[in-house]
């Protein structure tokens, strides 16, 4: 029988339990890890690669991250096998070139993910075809075949957001991913049109003569044309991804500023002064929260407390105010927190805000190379108690049905204590995986509390050390959306 220890997460007696507010039971803490511009990968045999990712998955693991955002799509490409679109240069040194040996890494980052219960999110960039041009894209790149589909922008190569063709191509990608891939999410960061550069219009006029004149916009309205395509590609990606796999979740990753108070007509923009989503990228976040297009929310909020120009507290509480009941978690950048030693009131105040249920890091790296301490703050303080993801309730409200026929079999070290589930493990309500909760003599038991959390496994069994303490066990299911059944209670004698 397996024993599936790398789950075990048992705390010993002494261990000072935190208080629900420093500590809660549900928190995402996710972890980007971006592959543009990485060339570490190429440089690695498949073998060295398999090596690399679960060192990294163990270190993130230990400290208590639980969603990993993995760059797949960078530019118009691939880090898994794709008939769609070409291998990866920054996966095997030149675009269109596949592993050698063949090697998967998305399925193989999705299984070691999963194998420590965390989630792969398949981070895309939708409109970014090429960094540099179209020196480097291989002869399969979509841009040989249809050149019409591109314009050139501040040097990259970028899919034109007025061209429904294009919406219709992204939306065949993601469609192929979830199709055949085991993914938690997809998510996309803050490129929707480009970053303005000064003196330098978008060259959409074709398009927009095409297709924004033609739907009635006047030449001074193509700013509202252009968030109209975006909105178009979030609204028709949510529906691609229901119809193909509905518990699949939709994340976006914007800029950390809507909209500055001053560009606001009524004022309901943040008391800031910077980059603007609405008005400089054309992304319409809130409207796509407010109409439930994305699942979860993660705005960019990098910069310092105080910042003259984009004050950190200032930009966390207003979206926590504009978050209209969608899972809101702040995008944090690793090394100017640690810098600017904000990492304690910026995990503070995100605890203390109603709508904020977890924070991304920016990048996985920093915390690999424990930047400032940063690994070790999360591990021995701000995620000392392992946390299971919020539930997805705005998609499903049910939850499993209880585990049954729980069994212990005494070995020469503890317990294999197994049970049964009910229901097709297929079926996305159903139980996905397991949370042993274990408590001492006279302890009451509340589900709630982190710190009882002895392991969560995939498996239906899970080993139990012998001690000289009768503790009292508690087994939980719980489904693709992170609802949660009621305990089995389990006694050790």
């Amino acid at each position: 029988m397996k024993h599936i220890r790398l789950f075990i997460l048992f705390l010993f007696a002494g261990i000072i339990t935190l208080s629900a507010q420093e500590s809660p039971k549900r928190e995402f803490r996710g972890a980007w890890i971006q592959t543009v511009f990485q060339g570490e990968y190429a440089c690695m045999s498949p073998e060295e690669m398999k090596a690399d990712f679960i060192r990294k998955l163990d270190l993130l693991q230990a400290c208590g991250i639980n969603a990993i955002i993995f760059q797949v799509r960078p530019e118009a490409d691939a880090w898994y096998q794709s008939e769609i679109e070409p291998w990866s240069r920054f996966c095997t040194g030149k675009q269109g070139v596949a592993p050698n040996p063949m090697f998967d890494p998305m399925a193989f980052l999705i299984q070691e993910c999963h194998r420590r219960n965390m989630e792969f999110h398949a981070w895309l960039n939708p409109f970014r075809a090429g960094t540099s041009g179209t020196s480097m894209l291989a002869d399969s790149h979509v841009f040989h075949e249809h050149p019409e589909w591109f314009v050139t922008y501040n040097k990259q190569l970028l899919f034109d957001p007025g061209l429904p063709a294009c919406r219709k191509y992204i939306c065949r990608v993601v469609q192929d991913i979830v199709s055949r891939y085991d993914v938690d999410a997809i998510h996309m960061d803050d490129y929707f049109y480009p970053y303005p550069v000064n003196g330098m219009p978008f060259p959409d006029d074709d398009s927009f003569r095409a297709y924004g004149m033609q739907k009635g916009y006047k030449p001074e309205e193509r700013d509202d044309w252009r968030r109209e395509n975006v909105n178009q590609l979030i609204r028709e990606l949510k529906h691609t991804i229901v119809k193909t796999k509905a518990w699949v979740r939709f994340g976006i990753s914007p800029f950390g500023i809507y909209r500055n108070k001053k560009s606001t007509p009524d004022g309901s923009g943040s008391n800031t002064n910077g980059l603007q989503n609405y008005d400089n990228l054309y992304a319409d976040v809130t409207l796509w929260v407010e109409k439930k297009w994305i699942d979860y929310n993660i705005p960019q909020v990098y910069w310092e407390i105080g910042h003259p120009a984009a004050d950190y507290i200032t930009l966390a509480k207003w979206w926590d105010k504009n978050a209209h009941d969608i899972h809101l978690y702040i995008g944090q950048d690793v090394a100017r927190t640690m810098k600017a030693g904000d990492l304690t009131r910026k995990m503070e105040l995100a605890r203390s805000l109603r709508h904020v249920q977890g924070n991304c890091f920016w990048p996985a790296n920093e915390i690999l190379w424990n930047n400032t301490g940063i690994a070790d703050s999360l591990k021995e303080h701000y995620h000392r108690h392992t946390a299971l993801i919020p539930a997805y309730t705005h998609m499903y409200k049910g939850r499993p049905k209880k585990i049954s026929n729980t069994r212990l079999t005494r070995t020469k070290e503890g317990y294999t204590l197994t049970w049964m589930t009910r229901g097709d493990r297929e079926d996305p309500r159903n139980s996905q995986y397991f949370v042993i909760y274990r408590f001492a003599p006279g302890q009451s038991i509340n589900l709630d509390d982190p710190s009882k959390i002895a392991a969560i496994t995939r498996y239906t069994e899970c080993y139990l050390p012998a001690t000289r303490t009768k503790y009292r066990y508690v087994v939980t299911a719980v489904d693709r959306f992170h609802n949660e059944s009621k305990g089995k209670k389990i006694k050790v004698k």
